[in-house]
């Protein structure tokens, strides 16, 4: 009986230590940050953590440095976002078509994505260098006027997003072009005996069928997009004038700059609830989406 019992659990019994293992190595930062956030601690040796329950969160949440790097959170994750989703699927429908040279084509395309962002970050610098960018010299040889690109608060969030966009639009669109692979041929058989044109054709079918792996794609990157630290603080590290300070990177200056690993805490906790409830938030749309169809 006891072998009968240890072969019908046998995957369990195997994959037991791995799981274990995961949760431990997921759970226990996840816990001991939500509890360094309820004490005052500047990660000295001779300043032992001092219990200041909702403080922490309170000054937080007062903190106009914490809202302005929350408002540059979400303006450069949804232009990112939006921008990657539709140059990812116009691009997939582009590369799911037959023409000379696709697979070299394909091959070029990924290369960004493969890239070490550090090493990205650093390029890009030079590529908007206001004086003798490339950038620069591109508007110039097109008549028009040079931009000061991660120089100018204003100009520094769309600057970072063209960044992101080069380097993670590939990944959106092997997701797409994954999707296009499953969609069958009868649909868009019967729309040609109809006379359909092409962007009813994307309209009508295309679109509704691949909705569910946009979604897919879209929750992948959202997460992605959110926690993006390294093109930043490679580039501007916040600046200029915090203009380009996310939550992600005011969460390492408090930590290892100002030493308050307390307020740190409590904003990596707020954070992770943020990127936990929109993650939530996009599973449901994805399963009411399958459900709908």
């Amino acid at each position: 009986m006891q072998y009968s019992w240890f072969n019908r659990n046998l995957k369990w019994i195997y994959t037991l230590p791995a799981v274990c293992f995961v949760l431990i190595m997921m759970l226990f930062p996840i816990i001991y940050t939500f509890r360094i956030s309820f004490y005052e601690w500047s990660m000295s040796a001779t300043s032992p953590p001092v219990w200041v329950g909702l403080d922490n969160y309170i000054a937080l949440l007062k903190d106009e440095r914490f809202w302005h790097a929350t408002g540059s959170t979400f303006l450069f994750t949804i232009m990112a976002l939006a921008l990657e989703i539709a140059l990812g699927v116009a691009i997939a429908l582009l590369l799911s078509r037959e023409f000379k040279g696709k697979n070299i084509v394909k091959t070029v395309f990924l290369l960004p994505m493969v890239a070490t962002p550090v090493a990205m970050g650093l390029v890009w610098m030079l590529i908007y260098e206001p004086t003798i960018g490339a950038a620069n010299m591109m508007l110039k040889s097109m008549g028009l006027q040079p931009l000061l690109w991660l120089a100018s608060p204003n100009q520094v969030i769309p600057s970072l997003v063209i960044v992101d966009v080069w380097q993670w639009t590939p990944m959106i669109a092997l997701i797409i072009m994954a999707g296009l692979a499953t969609i069958p041929t009868d649909p868009y058989e019967a729309a040609d005996v109809d006379g359909a044109s092409a962007w009813t054709k994307f309209v009508s079918i295309t679109l509704p069928l691949l909705r569910p792996t946009i979604i897919v794609a879209a929750m992948l990157r959202l997460i992605d997009v959110l926690k993006t630290f390294d093109i930043i603080y490679a580039t501007t590290q916040g600046g200029p004038n915090f203009a380009s300070e996310t939550l992600n990177l005011y969460g390492y200056v408090l930590g290892f700059q100002y030493f308050k690993l307390g307020m740190a805490s409590s904003l990596l906790v707020l954070f992770f609830a943020l990127v936990m409830g929109l993650t939530l938030f996009m599973i449901w749309m994805r399963k009411r989406l399958e459900g709908a169809s």
